[in-house]
């Protein structure tokens, strides 16, 4: 983690490859893939990782938004929309960016009215997150830049 903070994603998945391959598959290990593949921009290998950590605890974020994330990297955004409405029933406490990952992609899917409920959801428990609503594209049809 500590090469990751630093952005250094190669240098991370270097030291991976030493490590015995029955420790690759710990949680922690998972989620330290997870996050270099995330750095790294490798949406397939996050897929490909993210249900393994999932299932070794469904209730924590991350690994829900990192999955979801991917696949609407991939423009899967049908699925990263259904992947993170069960992660939302099953984390323990869901923060803000779970309400608007799952606003961008409604949006993305032209369910303008969820996308718009979800925000207003997001507003009141982060003020804040209007101004990053503002400048992100995938809610470009709620037309935000103007109210």
């Amino acid at each position: 983690m500590g090469y990751l903070s630093l952005g250094l994603q190669t240098e991370a998945r270097a030291e991976l490859v030493g490590l015995p391959l029955e420790f690759l598959a710990t949680p922690p290990a998972l989620q330290l893939r997870v996050e270099i593949a995330m750095a790294g921009n490798v949406w397939t290998e996050v897929v490909e990782l993210a249900p393994e950590l999932v299932a070794t605890d469904n209730t924590a974020e991350r690994p829900w938004i990192a999955w979801a994330y991917a696949l609407r990297e991939l423009q899967r955004i049908h699925e990263a929309q259904e992947i993170l409405l069960i992660g939302r029933r099953l984390i323990t406490d869901p923060s803000p960016i779970v309400d608007y990952n799952l606003a961008c992609y409604a949006c993305l899917l032209g369910e303008l009215n969820e996308a718009r409920a979800l925000l207003d959801d997001v507003y009141a428990r982060e003020p804040a997150w209007r101004e990053i609503a503002i400048a992100d594209s995938d809610l470009d049809a709620l037309n935000l830049k103007q109210i």
